[in-house]
């Protein structure tokens, strides 16, 4: 019979394919992912030389910020998943007031507004955890080079909500004339002869050129709602 410690490893990983990824699950429980690994790979504790175990209190409330009943973790996980209905492919249950979030390509943000529909969870390339205020068609994306240096760098994170409309000085991810998404500062510029608004697409580093809607085919996608550093 396998120790409670490997019975809450085996469980703890379980949580995460729920989730999406360890980062997801980091959210919804409220701790490091550094920590979350220390639990999976039962590492040692620099000061005393002993794994780290994940304690009883931690299991608890583990078991209720994901919605398990109690006790859950220490089931070994073959009888865990058939004590839920469906088995571990259940999608986690999230905490009220909060959404799981997919992180998208910049290619699938292009053409996001006709594949929304048919999206399927295996599609994204991770999850994020944030407000249920966001509408279901958000999605996030990653940062990618430095047009938008100093305020946004390579690998921040940014939840675009394709059901904001944008204000002057607002940051969007738009369509770029190609099947391919761009993220600029959005800039209105005037209103042309038949009533269509002309705007600016404006990179925040001035080392990259401004894009106008009346120069190049530009449609609007989203607008950022929630932007995201991680710190090393």
């Amino acid at each position: 019979m396998q120790s409670v410690d490997v019975t809450r490893r085996e469980n703890l990983g379980l949580l995460i394919k729920e989730a999406g990824s360890q980062a997801a699950l980091s959210e919804v429980i409220g701790k490091a992912p550094a920590q979350i690994s220390q639990w999976l790979n039962a590492s040692a504790n620099s000061r005393t030389g002993k794994p780290r175990v994940m304690s009883n209190a931690i299991a608890r409330e583990i078991e209720e910020k994901t919605g398990k009943p109690t006790g859950w973790m220490d089931q070994p996980a073959s009888s865990s998943a058939l004590s839920i209905p469906g088995g571990s492919n259940v999608e986690l249950e999230l905490p009220q007031g909060v959404r799981r979030v997919p992180v998208i390509s910049w290619i699938q943000a292009g053409i996001w507004t006709e594949i929304v529909n048919t999206f399927a969870p295996g599609d994204a390339d991770d999850w994020l955890i944030t407000s249920d205020r966001v509408s279901d068609k958000s999605f996030v994306l990653k940062i990618r080079g430095n047009s938008m240096e100093p305020d946004f760098k390579e690998g921040d994170t940014v939840v675009i909500d394709p059901s904001v409309t944008p204000r002057p000085g607002s940051f969007v991810a738009a369509k770029n004339g190609r099947e391919e998404a761009t993220f600029k500062k959005y800039r209105p510029r005037s209103i042309d002869l038949v009533g269509n608004e002309i705007f600016e697409l404006v990179p925040l580093n001035e080392d990259y050129p401004t894009m106008r809607s009346d120069e190049t085919p530009i449609t609007i996608i989203g607008t950022m709602v929630e932007h995201r550093r991680y710190f090393r």
